[in-house]
């Protein structure tokens, strides 16, 4: 919550306090300060938009400024649990704060960002019925720089794209709950420019899981971002939740199903091709000057070797990348399901494979066999490790979307264990020591960073029989 939410809901809850227990001391006065709630949450509105949340609040200004109940005794009572039921509910809706708010990255480097929005003239866009539109593909850009965020807010670009212009759906959420989104705080500096360094900073181009807007993996990637990464994390339009195409068109899902097509696999792996190609495109454009802004111009970054990972779906697509494009010297895979022939699919280079606690995310046949048939066929290093007590949506930033408290209650109904911020400060850390080796040549022992961090369990793979080591089984915990 921003302060003036805070001032708001604060004045009316003293409000409905005062109407409750001494609603005949001072009426006139207990009007007047209805008045001045009245205008604080005038003031909000002008200054923040529509609030949802504020809405049991705007009711119980307006009750509170009624006079006492002449009615017996039972209808007094039946209104004061009213009253407090609706206090309740002005402090409990607010378990989804319109603004919620994220850790800082934690790592040595401020963060700077900025956005892509490239179309590719080559390929048709396969989710639309005209024949004319071309695939457009969406990166947001998170790197180091010197330059710390303004403090003021005037120097920040939305976390989400759409405000105003959302769908009804958005990854499953209804589209009002996010009208606020794109106030939240990402700590980075809108088009500060890259940091200066004895090298050109490494590539890691980041592809979200299905459905998945490319906002809700922020957090993960400015903490990637301030290690020294120069981070491009991907919109893939009409699959993701929301997307501001370059024309300036906001979008959400769009599957292009076809009619009686029983099997869903087969739509994942037509899918996961439209992905590699839309990150082999991007791969493309940072080879070229003109496409990039001249923040990352110059020699800044070697388009000529970059690190691809994902997420859930987008976890899988990365090894996809590795197995295709030589330009990719590693992946890591986060939590993902490899779907049509990328199992059986050789990869030569590094390759990460990083999973929830499969007692919490149990998975599927299809994300044991096919990663254990990838690993298998590795003939460069490779690692698998279990996050112990994460689940698949802790990677993202969804757990911030809940209030302190919230996330308190739903750590205690899910087994506890290291909150989201924790998960991201790790998920970095691993992802940091493994990418520095191919990327930069600077080789990080993994086994020394991750000894910091008893909830990770397994090691590097076997190459003969493509198993993790430190005792970790490939279908979960002992």
């Amino acid at each position: 919550m921003l302060s003036l939410d805070l001032i708001f809901l604060g004045s009316v809850l003293a409000l409905g306090a005062w109407r409750l227990v001494a609603a005949g001391w001072r009426p006139r006065a207990r009007i007047a300060a209805t008045g001045a709630g009245l205008f604080l949450g005038v003031a909000q509105w002008a200054v923040y938009g529509f609030t949802w949340q504020a809405l049991p609040a705007y009711l119980l200004l307006v009750l509170s400024a009624l006079p006492p109940m002449q009615t017996g005794t039972v209808p007094r009572r039946i209104g004061r649990l009213g009253l407090v039921g609706i206090a309740a509910v002005c402090v409990g809706v607010w378990i989804l704060p319109a603004v919620p708010t994220l850790p800082p990255p934690d790592g040595p480097h401020p963060v700077g960002t900025t956005v892509f929005r490239w179309t590719d003239a080559s390929r048709h866009e396969p989710h639309t019925a005209d024949p004319g539109d071309r695939r457009a593909v969406i990166a947001q850009a998170w790197y180091p720089t010197t330059r710390r965020e303004d403090p003021a807010g005037d120097a920040r670009l939305p976390y989400i794209d759409g405000t105003g212009r959302m769908p009804s759906r958005v990854s499953g959420l209804p589209g009002f709950l996010l009208d606020r989104y794109d106030q939240i705080d990402t700590y980075a500096a809108a088009l500060a420019p890259l940091a200066p360094g004895d090298r050109p900073w490494p590539v890691v181009i980041f592809s979200p899981g299905y459905g998945a807007p490319r906002a809700v993996y922020s957090g993960l990637a400015t903490r990637l971002a301030s290690r020294g990464f120069v981070v491009l994390v991907l919109d893939h339009p009409y699959e993701s939740g929301v997307t501001e195409l370059p024309d300036g068109r906001v979008v959400g899902t769009r599957e292009n199903f076809p009619p009686g097509r029983a099997d869903r696999t087969g739509h994942m792996a037509d899918q996961q091709l439209v992905r590699s190609a839309d990150i082999r495109f991007v791969i493309d454009q940072l080879a070229r000057p003109e496409a990039l802004s001249p923040l990352l111009r110059d020699g800044r970054i070697d388009p000529s070797k970059v690190a691809v990972i994902g997420h859930s779906f987008g976890g899988a697509v990365s090894a996809l990348v590795l197995s295709e494009d030589p330009r990719v010297v590693a992946a890591a895979n986060i939590d993902g399901t490899p779907y049509g022939d990328l199992p059986d699919r050789q990869l030569d280079r590094p390759f990460l494979l990083l999973q929830s606690d499969l007692a919490r995310s149990p998975h599927g046949d299809l994300f044991h066999t096919g990663n254990d048939k990838l690993l298998a066929s590795l003939t460069a290093p490779g690692f698998r490790y279990e996050l112990r007590h994460a689940d698949h949506f802790s990677f993202t930033d969804a757990y911030f979307f809940l209030a302190p408290p919230g996330r308190w209650l739903l750590a205690r109904v899910t087994g506890g264990g290291p909150g989201p911020a924790a998960t991201h400060q790790i998920t970095a850390d691993l992802l940091a020591a493994f990418l520095s080796g191919p990327l930069t040549g600077v080789h990080v022992d993994v086994a020394t960073t991750i000894a910091r961090y008893p909830d990770l369990r397994g090691g590097p793979v076997d190459l003969e029989g493509g198993a993790a080591s430190a005792g970790l089984s490939p279908r979960g915990p002992d």
